[in-house]
């Protein structure tokens, strides 16, 4: 619907609001600039499309709208005699970055389920948290803070999947780590300042580099070329002493065709739980050349973070106030005098049990990325990337009372007596190198739209440990190495997928995957244990499906995926009985209806996901805070999702999701150590357990946004998430769960004009504002000592109310 704008006169001023629609659908463009001409007078439409200009001298303009894909569009407006302003955009011809990453996203003819976030709502809600935060309120997707408070190390899972389970590309280009499978944010701080849009598909999705999407996919595009030269400040404050700190320029497409970006970021935040603090600093550079058939393209990001560690929890019995069973939580954990002391006195919902002056993450990556696009003929586009990721770094802990023996050392001896153990600081480093190509070529013609396409990466990497300080350290050599492995992974790919257009209603899908990974690794790790392994995995991931357009509103669609993955790095080496893990299998189906009409969105979807060796979370963690896993050999994941958007009135809209779901795994064996009365001894017990519900994988999950626009430039979004209980293991035991919670937020926004400045823009976050105190993560282990079981359950505090605010100004 078209917006009327208003006019005032006070010294001949006026103001002006319009709306920028693309002509054919007549869906609203948000990001689209909108300048007065021969003025540097300009605003940015929403994400309703509207733009509005104030204070405008002239009663008579020319409006220049620019939207990269559409021609520029010049409009001369009389505000004495127009009551609507409408700007209908057209798609032209000309290459766009889009082109980049069009082989790996859904559209509207994929049958699949899928939603997008726009550059427009990233930025409202990017205060400088890590990107989970951002999807926070999307369907079916759950986010943790180690640090309680979004910065730092945060973690996200999709219909219970965890990060290794969720392929991430960046422009068409892996981010998995390539050994471990998950995905680590911290590492590229703010980089959603940087992004374009993010869309994520549920499900196997439409995965086509990297490892094999077994929850949903996560696809970043970086910044598209600017409409016009920018320049922005952004700053943010809030708890905890987080401020966030970014600077950006660019210079739009320049007469010879080139454009230019930067941006610059600093991070830092004390963190909700004791100590838990972060220092981020990254950056941003972009340059490319866009002719009307040839795109080419050079990004580099990347930066460094040092985080105070928060991944151990907070045990159950700190949380409950039990001094008794906190004594023995300290017993079986080995702490330290100063250890327990601090468990004792610390705060129960911010403890952390690290003390140590220096127990930081120290890393830093550095990615750089080429692409090149080009139209080939009339119905054809070549798309060629190259990539180079560099990673270093280690993290820092203190150990109390080490044995020399568990370093490969010998005892130190003085005269008569013989010291077996020392405190001791130790590095554990990771030091690698990712680099590769992926390509597509894609074409179109009458009724069939087809990508052929592949890649081949490499990865290598180095994890060792070294001694930078022992109490006793006579012998202990200088810059001691104690352990040292790496590993080389090769992964091959090539795919042909395709849509065909049988008839005005119905489109048929077909993708065809051939993947082929080659791992390699060994050395002795961290616990001197030596490992090596060899293994080769010949992957077929076929998609099929169809979308039919029942009416004008109405899309009906259906697909069945099978996708294949490798086990990670930690299955290999966590693996105590040197049963090395198996590949895993995904059947997955998805139905769903797309409805729509110029006031209601709204979407559904069934899926059923049938795993065959699914890899599931024990719900222990190994001595690094990564996840322990096992095979499984039949589970699955099977539930409904709802979402979608109402426009209530011009002012008051709600977006909304409910996802309802079971996730069972067939049988699943427990296995619990008994150490004997006097613990010299050591069995195992297996418990086996049927028909149990999946770790980490709540079977309620919803999310909402009530916006509210009373006046112009003023917006109140009410945020709400609600996440069922989620079991710490596959046992379905009611008391080692995370119980369920709802948190709500509140955003204000107000964004206005001033003389010399494009855009103004305050906002303030209430984080969490009902103050609910609720845990969004945890992980139980536990053992028998003779007749006694011994069960620790720990858990992530989040923080209760808490604000941020940030200001704006986009030149």
């Amino acid at each position: 619907m078209a917006t009327a704008f208003t006019w005032t006169s006070v010294s001949a001023q006026f103001t002006l609001t319009g709306k920028v629609l693309d002509s054919d659908t007549r869906e609203p463009l948000p990001g689209a600039t909108v300048q007065i001409q021969n003025s540097t007078v300009a605003a940015v439409a929403d994400e309703s499309g509207v733009f509005v200009f104030h204070n405008v001298v002239d009663a008579k303009v020319t409006l220049v709208a620019r939207f990269v894909g559409y021609s520029e569009l010049i409009q001369a407006v009389d505000l004495q005699k127009s009551t609507t302003v409408e700007l209908l955009l057209m798609a032209s011809s000309m290459l766009t970055d889009n082109v980049i990453v069009t082989a790996t996203r859904a559209s509207d003819k994929s049958p699949m389920t899928f939603s997008l976030i726009d550059k427009v709502s990233i930025q409202k809600q990017n205060f400088g948290q890590d990107l989970p935060m951002i999807m926070n309120w999307m369907p079916s997707v759950v986010t943790t803070s180690d640090a309680g408070a979004g910065v730092g190390y945060t973690g996200i899972r999709i219909r219970g999947s965890d990060a290794t389970r969720i392929n991430v590309t960046i422009n068409g280009i892996p981010y998995n780590d390539s050994e471990s499978q998950g995905v680590y944010w911290v590492n590229i701080p703010d980089i959603a300042t940087s992004t374009q849009s993010i869309q994520v598909q549920r499900g196997v999705g439409t995965s086509s580099n990297g490892a094999g999407a077994f929850g949903a996919t996560i696809n970043l595009q970086t910044n598209s070329l600017s409409d016009m030269p920018y320049a922005h400040v952004i700053n943010s404050l809030g708890s905890f002493g987080t401020h966030r700190h970014t600077v950006g320029a660019g210079t739009g497409k320049m007469d010879n065709n080139f454009s230019f970006d930067v941006r610059l970021s600093s991070v830092n935040s004390e963190g909700f739980i004791d100590r838990a603090s972060s220092d981020l600093k990254s950056y941003y550079l972009a340059g490319g050349y866009y002719g009307n058939k040839t795109i080419i393209k050079a990004i580099a990001f990347g930066g460094r973070e040092i985080t105070y560690q928060s991944w151990y929890g907070v045990p159950e019995s700190k949380l409950r106030k039990d001094e008794a069973a906190m004594l023995q939580t300290a017993a079986n954990e080995g702490w330290s005098a100063d250890q327990i002391n601090n468990l004792l006195s610390a705060n129960p919902r911010t403890f952390n049990p690290y003390i140590y002056s220096n127990q930081e993450d120290n890393y830093e990556q550095y990615h750089y990325q080429l692409h090149v696009s080009n139209r080939l003929t009339e119905n054809s586009t070549l798309n060629v990337s190259a990539h180079y990721t560099q990673g270093k770094g280690y993290y820092e802990e203190l150990r109390d009372n080490e044995s020399f023996e568990d370093y490969g050392l010998e005892n130190a001896v003085f005269g008569t007596e013989t010291i077996e153990s020392t405190d001791l600081i130790r590095r554990r480093w990771l030091d690698n190198d990712f680099y590769g190509l992926t390509w597509s070529w894609q074409w179109e013609k009458q009724k069939w739209n087809t990508f052929f396409g592949g890649g081949w990466n490499q990865y290598q990497g180095n994890h060792f440990g070294e001694i930078i300080w022992a109490q006793v350290a006579t012998t202990v050599p200088k810059d001691y190495r104690y352990y040292f492995n790496d590993g080389t992974k090769t992964d091959f790919n090539a795919y042909a997928k395709t849509y065909y257009q049988v008839n005005s209603k119905l489109t048929l899908f077909a993708d065809l995957q051939l993947r082929r990974v080659s791992y390699t690794a060994g050395g002795v790790e961290n616990r001197l244990k030596e490992f090596s392994f060899n293994k080769l995995y010949v992957f077929f991931n076929p998609k099929f499906g169809y979308t039919f357009q029942i009416n004008a509103n109405l899309q009906q669609y259906l697909s069945f995926a099978i996708a294949n993955r490798e086990p990670v790095r930690s299955d290999f080496v966590d693996d105590s009985d040197n049963q090395y893990p198996k590949a895993e299998r995904l059947n997955d189906w998805e139905a769903g209806l797309r409805w729509k009409n110029k006031r209601i969105l709204l979407n559904g979807n069934l899926y059923a996901m049938h795993y065959e060796n699914q890899l599931v979370l024990t719900g222990a963690l190994n001595d690094v805070g990564s996840s322990l896993r096992t095979n499984v050999a039949n589970s699955y994941r099977m539930g409904l999702e709802l979402d979608g958007q109402v426009t209530l009135s011009p002012k008051l809209s709600l977006t909304a999701n409910l996802t309802l779901s079971q996730n069972k795994v067939n049988r699943f064996t427990e296995v619990i150590y008994d150490y004997g009365d006097n613990f010299d001894e050591q069995n195992e017990i297996r418990n086996v357990y049927k028909n149990t519900n999946i770790a980490y994988s709540p079977n309620v999950i919803a999310g909402s946004s009530l916006n509210f626009k009373p006046f112009r430039g003023f917006e109140v979004a009410w945020l709400t998430k609600h996440v069922g209980e989620q079991f710490m293991d596959n046992t379905s035991n009611i008391s080692r769960v995370v119980d369920a919670y709802t948190v709500n937020d509140l955003r204000l926004t107000y964004a206005f004009g001033l003389s010399g400045i494009r855009d103004v823009s305050v906002s303030f976050l209430l984080n969490n504002i009902l103050n609910a105190q609720y845990e969004s993560n945890g992980y139980t282990y536990g053992f028998f000592g003779g007749s006694t079981e011994y069960r620790e359950k720990f858990y992530y505090p989040q923080a209760g109310i808490n604000f941020m605010a940030m200001v704006s100004l986009r030149f």
